[in-house]
C-alpha cells in the first residue's frame, strides 16, 4: 500500500510524544482525523488519548483494518471519558463497530470480548463520574447557603445591637418588664429562619431533579459490537441499563454459551430500532428455544442478520412436537422482514431447507450453511428458490456432494453467476472427476472474487485444472486449494474425509515445492500478480479481498 505525502507527515508528527504540546494546540480540525489514523496504526496511545479528548468532530468512526493495537484502543476509551468534562471535545457519535480483532492475532488487537467489558467498563466509569459531579455541585451548593444564612444573622445581630446601643430607654424597659420582649425578638428571628428553612427543602429538591436531569442527559452515543457470554453478562447488562453520559448502543449481538432465558433478558434491553444482527454460538437452546427466540427478532425492524452456530439443533431423530416445532420456526423466520444474511452451523437439519427458507419474505444475500447435512432434495430447493439469483455469499462447506447433487449445484451457480462473490466448497468430496464437471459453472461466476475448495480429495492433476480455470477468472482475487493426495504420507483411505485430510500428516519425504512451483508457473505465465493462491486454511480471509 502507497501512502500519501498527508499519511507520511501525519506519522512523523505523532513520532514524538514529546513534541505534541508544542503543536496540538494549533491543529486545525480537518488534520485530526490523518493524525488519530497515523496515532493507532503507528501504535501512538499516548498520541491517541490527547486528540481523541479534544475531538472536534461530532462524529468519531474508528477503522476496522488494520485493527488497532489494544493498547491504543483503552487509550481511546479512557479519552471518551475524560472529553466529557473537557469544552474542545465535540464528540457525540463514537462508531466503533466491526473494531473487533482475533484474539492473540498479530499486533496484539483487542477481542471481540475484551473490546464489550472495557466498553461496559467506559460506560459505568462516566455514570460514576456524573454522580461525583454531581455530589460535588450539591455540596457547594449547600455550603454556599449556608454561608448565605450565617451572613444574614450576622446582619440582624448587628441591627439588633445599633437597637439597643442607641435608645436606652427601651433596655431599660426591657429590664424593667423582664425577658419578654427579648423572648419576642428571639422568637420574631426563630419564625424567620424556620420559614426560610421551610423553603430550602423545595429548592434544593427542585436543583436537585434538575441536576439529575442534566447528568442523565446523553452527551456521546457509543455504537458498537457486543460479545456476551456467561463471564460478561452481568457487566454487559448494567452498562445497557445505566443512565448517563455514555449511553451505548449495540449494531451486532454475539451471544455465547448462554441460556435462551439471559438471550431473552438481553433482548429486551435494546433498542428496537439499532439492531442489526443477532449471533448466537455454543448455546444449547435446540428446537423449542429457536422457536422461542424467534418471535422476539420481530421486535427489531432492522435485524438483516442472524447466525446460528452449535445450537444443538438436530431434526434426524423423530421426537414428540417436531412437527409444530418446524412450523414455529417458519412463521418466526417470516416475520423478519429485512433479514439478509442467514448463517446456519452444524445444525443437522436434512430435508427441511423449503420449510426454512421458503418462508423468508425477501431473498437473501448472504447464505451459510456448513455441515447440515444437506440432501439433494436441499439443494434441488436451493437451486430453483427465490434466493439462488441475489446470493453474494454462499457456504456449502461439509456437505457431501456427488454425482446426485452435482446437477443442483450447476444449476445453483448459473443462477447466481452475476451476484456471487464468495463461494466455499471446502471439505465437499469433490474428486477430480466431480470437479472437472464443476468447473465450467465455476468459470461462468462473473463476479467471484474469493473460492475455497479445501479438504478435497484431488490430485496434483484435479489442482492443476483448478488453478488454469481460477487464472482465466478476471474477478478472482483468492483462491484456497486443497493439498493433493500425493503430498499425503502413505495410508489414506481411497476416498478419504475431510476429517481424515485435516489430521493426516504431510510426507516430510515429498518435496512439497514441486506442487507449488508448478502453480506459481502457471500463475506467472498468466500474468495474474493479482491473484493469491494458498493452502494456508487456517489463516485463509475471505474478508481480505473485500
Amino acid at each position: 500500500m502507497v501512502l500519501s505525502l498527508l499519511s507520511l507527515c501525519a506519522s512523523e508528527v505523532v513520532r514524538d510524544h514529546s513534541s505534541s504540546p508544542c503543536w496540538l494546540s494549533f491543529v486545525p480540525m480537518e488534520l485530526f482525523r490523518p493524525l488519530l489514523e497515523a496515532s493507532l496504526s503507528g501504535c501512538r496511545p499516548l498520541a491517541v488519548g490527547e486528540l481523541v479528548q479534544r475531538w472536534p468532530e461530532r462524529t468519531l468512526r474508528v477503522r476496522r483494518k488494520p485493527a488497532p493495537n489494544r493498547l491504543c484502543i483503552q487509550a481511546l476509551l479512557l479519552a471518551v471519558v475524560r472529553g466529557l468534562l473537557d469544552h474542545r471535545c465535540a464528540l457525540q457519535v463514537l462508531d466503533l463497530c466491526g473494531l473487533q480483532g482475533d484474539e492473540g492475532g498479530t499486533g496484539d488487537p483487542m477481542g471481540g470480548w475484551s473490546l464489550t467489558v472495557a466498553l461496559c467498563t467506559m460506560v459505568l466509569q462516566a455514570r460514576s463520574g456524573a454522580q461525583r459531579a454531581q455530589r460535588e455541585r450539591k455540596r457547594s451548593s449547600d455550603l454556599e447557603r449556608k454561608r448565605d444564612v450565617k451572613r444574614e444573622r450576622a446582619g440582624e445581630h448587628t441591627g439588633e445591637e445599633e437597637l439597643t446601643g442607641n435608645n436606652t430607654g427601651e433596655e431599660e424597659l426591657t429590664t424593667t418588664c423582664g425577658i419578654s420582649s427579648e423572648d419576642e425578638l428571639i422568637r420574631g428571628v426563630r419564625r424567620r429562619m424556620e420559614s426560610e428553612r421551610k423553603m430550602m427543602p423545595t429548592v434544593t429538591e427542585s436543583e436537585s431533579k434538575q441536576e439529575v436531569k442534566e447528568d442523565s442527559e446523553v452527551l456521546v452515543h457509543v455504537r458498537a459490537d457486543l460479545f456476551v457470554n456467561a463471564r460478561s453478562w452481568e457487566r454487559v447488562r448494567g452498562a445497557l441499563t445505566t443512565c448517563g453520559p455514555l449511553k451505548l448502543q449495540c449494531r451486532y449481538l454475539r451471544a455465547e454459551e448462554i441460556s435462551v432465558s439471559s438471550i431473552r433478558a438481553l433482548l429486551a434491553l435494546l433498542p428496537q430500532q439499532g439492531l442489526l444482527g443477532l449471533d448466537v454460538r455454543y448455546s444449547n437452546i435446540g428446537v423449542a428455544g429457536l422457536a422461542e427466540l424467534l418471535p422476539l427478532l420481530k421486535s427489531f425492524p432492522a435485524l438483516s442478520s442472524l447466525r446460528l452456530h452449535y445450537c444443538n439443533l438436530d431434526l434426524r431423530r423423530e421426537q414428540p412436537g417436531q412437527e409444530g416445532a418446524l412450523k414455529d420456526l417458519s412463521e418466526g423466520l417470516k416475520q423478519l422482514q429485512e433479514l439478509r444474511c442467514l448463517s446456519l452451523t452444524a445444525l443437522r437439519l436434512p430435508g427441511q431447507l423449503r420449510v426454512l427458507l421458503s418462508s423468508l419474505p425477501r431473498p437473501l444475500e448472504v447464505l451459510e450453511l456448513p455441515y447440515l447435512s444437506l440432501s439433494p432434495a436441499d439443494l434441488a430447493f436451493l437451486s430453483v428458490s427465490h434466493h439462488a439469483s441475489t446470493l453474494q455469499q454462499l457456504d456449502l462447506s461439509e456437505n457431501r456432494l456427488d454425482e446426485t447433487t452435482l446437477t443442483s449445484i450447476r444449476r445453483l451457480l448459473s443462477q447466481a453467476s452475476n451476484t456471487l462473490q464468495h463461494l466455499s466448497l471446502s471439505g465437499c468430496g469433490l474428486t477430480d472427476n466431480l470437479l472437472v464437471l464443476l468447473l465450467p459453472s465455476l468459470g461462468c461466476c462473473r463476479a467471484l472474487r474469493s473460492l475455497a475448495l479445501a479438504l478435497n480429495p484431488l490430485s496434483v492433476s484435479g489442482l492443476m485444472d483448478l488453478v488454469k480455470m481460477a487464472v482465466k477468472m478476471p474477478s478472482l482475487r483468492q483462491l484456497l486449494y486443497p493439498n493433493p493426495l500425493e503430498d499425503y504420507q502413505p495410508g489414506l483411505p481411497e476416498m478419504p474425509s475431510s476429517a481424515q485430510l485435516l489430521d493426516w500428516p504431510l510426507d516430510e519425504a515429498i518435496d512439497v515445492n514441486i506442487t507449488s512451483s508448478q502453480i506459481n508457473r502457471a500463475l506467472k505465465e498468466s500474468g495474474r500478480s493479482d491473484l493469491l493462491l494458498t493452502c494456508d486454511l487456517l489463516n485463509y480471509d475471505k474478508d481480505m479481498v473485500c
